[in-house]
C-alpha cells in the first residue's frame, strides 16, 4: 500500500514536471475568480430554492471544481493517441445519449437538455463536443494522404459532424453553433479543402436557420438582438416587451454600466437579482459590475494566456499532427466559450446560455472542461518525453 502511494505522488510529480505550468495556474486562478463569484451570484437561486442557505450551492460548486481538477489531473496521464483510438466507441455512445435526451430528457431553461438516472443528471452535450473533437481529430490524420478527395475523405467527416451538431442542435443550437465553428477550425488546420469547408459552412448555416424556424423563442431572440421582427411566428410582445427575449441583454448592459472601472466591490452586486441565470448564463455581467472594466479585461486575459499557450505552445510543439490538431480543437473550444460568454454580457452577441469554462457554476460542463485540458497536459507531456 505504501509503495503503491509512493508510486503514485512520484509519477504526479513527474507529470508536473513535464506539462505546462501556465495552463494548471490559469485553470486555478479560473476556478478560484469563479468561485468567489458565483458565491456572490448564487443568492437569488438560494432564496428561491434553499431559504437562503448560499453555503449549499457553494459547497456544490467547490465539490465540482475539485472533481474537475481530479478528473484533470487523471485525463493527463492517459496518452491521448488511446483516447482519439476509441474516441468512435465514445461519440456513437454521446448521440445515443442525445436521442435519449428527445424521449426522457429533462426540461431546463425551456429545452429538453438534461438527463438523469436516480439522483445523477448529466448534459450528453457535453460529452459528444470532446467525443468529436477526439474523433475528428482522429479522422483529419488517418485521411491525410486524401484529404482533399470528397467521397473518401470530406463525406465520413461532414457525416459525423452534422450528426452530432443536428442531434446537439435540437435543444440547444448556441452549443451545436460553438461545435461546428470549433469542427471548421479543425478542419482547415488539417488541411481539408476550402471548398468544402464552405460547403460545410453552407450546410451548417441552413441547418442553422431550419432549427430557428421551427423554434419561436430562438427567432424573437435573433430579433431581439437585431431589433426588428423578421420571423412570421413570433409576436411584437414576445420581442420587444420589457420581460421578453430583450430583458437579458438590457440587464447585463445594466450590470456594466455599474461596475463603471473598478466595480462596486466583491459580493455588492445588485443585477444578480435581476439577470436570470447570473451564476451561469451571465456569471462575466456579475463579473464585470463587481470587479468592473479592470477585473473582466483580466478575467478575458486569462483566456488569451490559454489560447496562446494552447496554440503556440501546445499545438506547434505536438509529437504529431494528431497531437497538434487535437490541441487546436480543444484549446478552440474552451476559449471560443469564454470569449462568446462575454461577448453575450456585452450585447455583442444574441443571449446564448453557453458557461464560461471554469467560471460559471455547472456540473457536466466543469468536466467537460477538466477532460479538455488534462488531454492538452497530456499532449505536452508526450512533446517531453519524445
Amino acid at each position: 500500500m505504501v509503495n503503491t502511494a509512493k508510486a503514485t505522488l512520484s509519477r504526479w510529480a513527474s507529470a508536473y514536471e513535464t506539462t505546462d505550468k501556465y495552463i494548471i495556474w490559469i485553470v486555478l486562478a479560473l476556478s478560484a475568480f469563479g468561485t468567489v463569484a458565483v458565491y456572490s451570484a448564487i443568492s437569488f437561486l438560494a432564496r428561491t430554492k434553499s431559504d437562503g442557505n448560499t453555503e449549499r450551492f457553494l459547497f456544490a460548486h467547490i465539490i465540482r471544481v475539485v472533481l474537475a481538477l481530479g478528473v484533470m489531473g487523471v485525463v493527463s496521464l492517459i496518452n491521448y493517441r488511446t483516447l482519439a483510438k476509441y474516441s468512435r466507441i465514445a461519440l456513437v455512445v454521446s448521440v445515443m445519449l442525445l436521442a435519449a435526451v428527445q424521449i426522457i430528457g429533462i426540461r431546463s431553461g425551456g429545452a429538453e437538455r438534461w438527463l438523469e438516472f436516480g439522483m445523477f443528471g448529466f448534459q450528453p452535450s457535453d460529452l459528444a463536443k470532446v467525443a468529436l473533437v477526439l474523433y475528428l481529430s482522429h479522422l483529419l490524420v488517418r485521411k491525410q494522404e486524401y484529404i482533399k478527395t470528397f467521397n473518401t475523405a470530406f463525406l465520413p467527416i461532414i457525416a459525423w459532424v452534422l450528426l452530432t451538431v443536428v442531434m446537439i442542435g435540437i435543444d440547444d443550437l448556441s452549443t451545436a453553433a460553438m461545435v461546428l465553428l470549433v469542427a471548421i477550425i479543425m478542419c482547415f488546420v488539417g488541411r481539408v479543402s476550402v471548398i468544402h469547408l464552405g460547403a460545410l459552412g453552407l450546410v451548417g448555416l441552413l441547418l442553422g436557420s431550419a432549427l430557428i424556424m421551427q423554434s419561436p423563442n430562438r427567432a424573437a431572440r435573433i430579433e431581439a438582438y437585431m431589433g426588428v421582427k423578421i420571423f412570421p411566428h413570433t409576436t411584437e410582445e414576445d420581442v420587444f416587451s420589457a420581460r421578453a427575449e430583450g430583458y437579458q441583454e438590457e440587464q447585463a448592459k445594466i450590470a456594466f454600466a455599474m461596475g463603471g472601472l473598478t466595480g462596486v466591490g466583491p459580493g455588492k452586486s445588485t443585477q444578480r437579482d435581476f439577470l436570470p441565470a447570473p451564476y451561469n448564463d451571465f456569471i462575466f455581467a456579475i463579473v464585470a459590475e463587481e470587479y468592473g472594466l479592470i477585473g473582466a479585461f483580466g478575467l478575458l486575459s486569462m483566456y488569451l494566456i490559454l489560447l496562446y499557450r494552447g496554440i503556440l505552445r501546445i499545438a506547434r510543439g505536438a509529437p504529431d499532427p494528431l497531437g497538434l490538431v487535437l490541441a487546436v480543437g480543444l484549446v478552440s473550444m474552451l476559449a471560443l466559450y469564454g470569449f462568446v460568454h462575454a461577448g453575450v454580457a456585452c450585447g455583442l452577441f444574441p443571449v446564448t446560455g453557453l458557461p464560461m469554462p471554469f467560471v460559471s457554476y455547472g456540473g457536466t460542463s466543469m468536466l467537460a472542461n477538466g477532460v479538455m485540458i488534462g488531454i492538452l497536459l497530456n499532449i505536452v507531456r508526450e512533446s517531453a518525453n519524445r
